[in-house]
């Protein structure tokens, strides 16, 4: 028998989540049956949609969702020998029996000087937004201007990065000088901080004088009210998160600058990266490739320890982490 620990939602959010909202349990797993595996957790993720996905579909008692890098440490599946590593929609888990449905093997050839842990970043499912968002939705080209916020983030900081190897200028938004730092050591044209900027209206005005082609959004609420004032005629905006939303009592109801939006003919388009699921082992390919050549840079805010999930998740709820969050077990 194996001891595993999860977190479950023992209390809906009211505003930000509160410690006393998770409770950690403990249970013992069987050996698994033919045709499963288990899984023992390596990293886990934690990440904003999660706190909008908690509201929508989960009830109090239900195992906190989210994505991990895991260990097949039993097997009675041939398709996932001891040994191998997959990321699965485990949740927040240290171990877990299941029949191998779902299971993604990580991508052949991975490097092993490569942590596993950017699996669930920028060699994982923020990469692919990324990626989908530029090339499928926004279809950016050569030449034009993207404006992304929160771009110090785990999907944000790849977005500039891969707008940057596509000749672009890139102008990007984060919550503090340090981010603001690290988004000027990545490649970006132009970098503010949106909680010290006098004018928020005047920052993007001054970082792009002649307007955005394109919009990358995570964030919602005022900055994107503002920021389609900015857009040039036909520009398109893919519509990724609104975390300055998701800890609202209320869900957004505007206001939303619909006259702006029709006499520049905007494109808007909300997007997830699931749609593009065929394509996900060439562009993870292509994602890592990109790393080997140093185009693309990836870093991490590591919490240790699976107790610490909860503060994890909260904090980067908060701003707290450059890159993307992980939690290693």
């Amino acid at each position: 028998m194996v001891k595993a620990k999860s977190w479950i939602l023992a209390k809906h959010f009211d505003g930000p989540p509160k410690n006393t909202d998770f409770k950690l349990l403990e249970e013992e797993l069987p050996k698994p049956k033919d045709g499963e595996v288990l899984l023992e957790a390596v990293f886990l993720s934690v990440d904003p949609y999660m706190r909008p996905f908690s509201v929508l579909y989960m009830k109090e008692g239900d195992v906190m969702i989210g994505t991990q890098v895991a260990k097949v440490i039993q097997s009675q599946n041939p398709a996932f020998p001891v040994g191998s590593y997959v990321v699965s929609n485990c949740g927040w888990r240290t171990h877990t029996v299941c029949n191998g449905k779902d299971l993604i093997p990580i991508i052949s050839g991975w490097p092993q000087d490569v942590s596993l842990s950017l699996a669930l970043g920028s060699i994982g499912m923020p990469g692919l937004t990324a990626v989908y968002g530029i090339e499928e939705v926004l279809g950016l080209q050569k030449g034009e201007t993207l404006l992304v916020n929160a771009a110090a983030g785990a999907v944000g900081s790849v977005v500039g990065q891969i707008a940057k190897i596509k000749g672009c200028k890139v102008v990007g938004s984060a919550g503090s000088d340090a981010k603001v730092a690290y988004l000027k050591d990545l490649g970006f044209d132009e970098a503010f901080n949106y909680k010290t900027v006098s004018s928020l209206e005047e920052a993007l005005r001054k970082a792009s004088p002649d307007g955005y082609d394109c919009f990358f959004e995570n964030v919602g609420g005022l900055f994107s009210t503002v920021a389609l004032q900015q857009m040039k005629n036909f520009g398109r905006i893919a519509v990724c998160g609104g975390i300055s939303t998701y800890n609202d009592g209320t869900h957004q109801t505007g206001p939303y600058p619909l006259v702006t939006i029709n006499w520049k003919q905007l494109k808007i388009e909300g997007f997830m990266q699931s749609r593009w699921e065929h394509k996900h082992t060439e562009s993870l390919h292509r994602l890592m490739a990109w790393l080997k050549e140093g185009k693309l840079q990836c870093r991490e805010h590591i919490t240790e320890g699976f107790e610490n999930m909860p503060a994890a998740f909260m904090g980067m709820l908060q701003g707290e982490n450059i890159g993307k969050a992980i939690v290693a077990v």
